[in-house]
């Protein structure tokens, strides 16, 4: 691997840590009330300076390593605290950091207005270990949903040639955006729903802050998918050029399924509610982002628009069913994430070029991808109410009714976004100012 190679993974790795702040911070700011977009910035904040820390202690040894538990998590005492990692080994530390520390981030979109910031702090690490390391490992760190062998494959088509499917996921459709909107509905039906939620009209409070954050999202997403390349064994000019055939593939997969999520999302609401508005917009391009995550490296840029399509126009029917069933999914990681991972899990089987389904290559990898995506929701769902359930008992979860009529900025920060009053900066009024006011004829000095 050579020092361009090394370059860009670092640079691929802070253009993913630009999608949680500013990126996702902005995003879900916006999105949020008022008297709560702090609090919703602060939780992308401190997502990453809980999981920053956690992921160096015991996050990296947990999803990668030597001593393999069960298929299912590695060691945690392996490397805690990077014991062993020196030099270059960093780089991939870093990187993977980076993807641990949005995952998170991603579910406080779930439960704005209502969760306390220090029921958040406990849940964070707790999440991590429990639900995504684990993931990790077995998606990538060669646990029981990685390669080919004495694993999903082997146990689905055991005997019959099916250990030739692997699961594919490039970049993390199963670790990241169905592990977070699973999550994210978990978190959302253990706190209940906000008050006045499908009575009065909960709007985002600045759509520029939103498309902002939606613009910056796309930006660091090619971090997200062209720093994933695995190089395996190449080195110098076999590596170089590896590297330049398929991450070009992969930027432009991730490019134009976007486009046509956006495009299809808008077309949607347009037909439906003959508007086609800002906040549809960007939450297309989150939802296009959020399909080819998994499927960037396995398709063809037609098969991507494809996908980036049907994934559009089904993230923007699927937003609408927490007034259906009565969940509230604040800022929609039910309807983008959860529905656009396993969207573009599943579309691998349809649209990969080799192994999918319309290639006629038959229905393994489609069945391997369904129990892939499968097994990820169901371990999210037990990870994240048995972590739910014990802050709950432990501390509580949710802000009283008098704090969150308040605003949870006021109540757990003690600040107010957008404070336009004559207080909001020191309480002395300058010098110069108090001596050149006149005071009226018989006032009081």
């Amino acid at each position: 691997m050579d020092y361009g190679l090394q370059a860009w993974m670092l640079v691929s790795a802070s253009l993913v840590l630009l999608m949680t702040t500013p990126g996702l911070a902005l995003f879900y700011g916006g999105m949020s009330r008022s008297k709560s977009v702090l609090n919703m910035m602060m939780m992308s904040f401190s997502a990453m300076g809980v999981i920053g820390i956690v992921y160096v202690l015991w996050g990296w040894s947990m999803s990668y390593g030597a001593q393999d538990v069960a298929l299912l998590f590695n060691n945690p005492f392996e490397t805690f605290g990077l014991n062993g990692i020196s030099g270059t080994g960093y780089m991939g530390v870093g990187f993977q950091l980076t993807f641990a520390v949005i995952t998170a981030a991603l579910i406080s979109g779930a439960v704005a207005d209502r969760l306390k910031f220090s029921a958040w702090l406990v849940f964070l690490p707790l999440w991590v270990t429990l639900s995504y390391f684990p993931l990790a490992h077995m998606v990538w760190g060669g646990g029981f949903l990685s390669g080919v062998q004495n694993g999903l494959a082997d146990l689905l088509f055991s005997g019959d040639g099916g250990a030739a499917v692997a699961p594919i996921d490039y970049a993390g459709g199963t670790v990241v955006h169905i592990n977070a909107g699973v999550a994210g509905l978990v978190l959302a039906l253990l706190l209940g729903r906000r008050l006045g939620f499908g009575k009065e009209p909960i709007k985002p409070h600045s759509l520029p802050l939103t498309m902002i954050g939606a613009g910056l999202l796309w930006f660091g997403w090619f971090g997200f998918n062209v720093g994933s390349w695995v190089p395996g064994d190449l080195t110098g000019d076999a590596a170089g050029t590896y590297w330049l055939e398929e991450t070009s593939l992969v930027w432009l997969n991730t490019t134009v399924a976007t486009c046509a999520a956006m495009m299809s999302w808008l077309l949607v609401e347009k037909l439906r509610d003959g508007k086609a508005t800002s906040l549809g917009a960007a939450s297309g391009v989150v939802a296009g982002l959020v399909a080819i995550t998994p499927a960037c490296g396995a398709l063809s840029p037609v098969g991507s628009i494809i996908l980036g399509a049907v994934a559009g126009a089904l993230c923007a029917l699927a937003v609408g069913l927490k007034y259906r069933f009565g969940y509230d999914d604040s800022l929609d990681v039910v309807g983008v994430h959860l529905v656009g991972g396993l969207v573009g899990t599943i579309g691998i089987g349809f649209l990969a070029l080799d192994g999918g389904l319309f290639y006629g290559d038959g229905i393994r990898q489609l069945v391997v991808q369904l129990a892939v995506a499968l097994f990820a929701v169901l371990w999210s769902a037990v990870a994240t109410l048995g972590v739910g359930l014990l802050v709950k008992a432990v501390i509580g979860l949710r802000v009283t009714e008098e704090d969150e009529v308040a605003g949870i900025d006021l109540a757990d920060h003690g600040e107010s976004a957008y404070d336009l009053s004559s207080t909001s900066g020191s309480s002395r009024r300058p010098a110069v100012l108090a001596e050149s006011k006149p005071v009226a004829e018989g006032a009081n000095a």
